[in-house]
């Protein structure tokens, strides 16, 4: 029997190794995973490259993260957001490196490693800094910059509602990058607040197909607690 729910948020991450990329759902806040976050930063593993739309919030999941200096590289759109401490003052150590990625193009290049394409075009930072060091084209009189799919080892994703094969819908903005995530890790790890029984998502309505979703976590949503399943 399929059942890709595991008992713990540790458990489910004990496996995420040093120097791994780790693909971060999340538009600020909103559909960022903080309890498989918490459970990375208490497992341990450092030297890591996360992809993640911004640079954490607080003090908690990513912005414990890379506080506790575990974070070696930050690919981000926007890492100097509300509260986002953690990662100003690392970073102006020197005990970070960043990579800006415009949000769209964030998009796309982890769309592009899901997809198996070999990457894009796009006009977005052609002419600029962001260009620096990538293949660029003129088509048609307008400048393009090829950018590479972004594959990640592990994508931490926050759903709303699972089955135990994977199937997973999404609460609103919380959707976010997390589809695009979960196609273009080798193991995608997915907390949700809710446990569907098979067959009780209505097929139109998965968002995530489960073939794409390797492990499972049942977080309770006010208290933050596992769900043993």
């Amino acid at each position: 029997m399929i059942d890709k729910f595991f008992e713990s948020a540790l458990a489910a991450v004990a496996d995420v190794h040093d120097g791994a990329t780790v693909l971060v759902s999340g538009f600020g806040t909103s559909g960022q995973p903080i309890e498989l976050l918490e459970a990375l930063a208490e497992q341990g593993a450092r030297d890591l490259t996360i992809v993640c739309n911004n640079g954490g919030t607080g003090e908690t999941g990513l912005a414990r993260l890379i506080r506790l200096g575990r974070v070696r590289r930050l690919l981000a759109s926007y890492p100097r957001g509300a509260e986002a401490m953690a990662f100003e003052e690392a970073y102006a150590a020197g005990k970070i490196e960043f990579e800006c990625v415009p949000q769209g193009t964030l998009a796309e290049r982890l769309r592009a490693a899901g997809a198996g394409l070999g990457g894009f075009l796009t006009p977005t930072g052609y002419g600029t800094r962001l260009a620096e060091g990538k293949e660029t084209r003129v088509i048609d009189g307008v400048g393009y910059v090829f950018e590479r799919p972004l594959h990640g080892d592990f994508a931490l994703v926050k759903g709303e509602r699972a089955d135990r094969w994977g199937n997973l819908t999404y609460r609103k903005a919380g959707r976010n990058f997390g589809p695009p995530m979960c196609m273009a890790a080798r193991t995608a790890i997915v907390q949700v607040s809710q446990r569907a029984s098979l067959g009780g998502i209505d097929p139109e309505h998965i968002v995530t197909p489960g073939i794409f979703v390797k492990r499972l976590v049942q977080i309770d949503s006010v208290s933050g607690e596992n769900h043993h399943g």
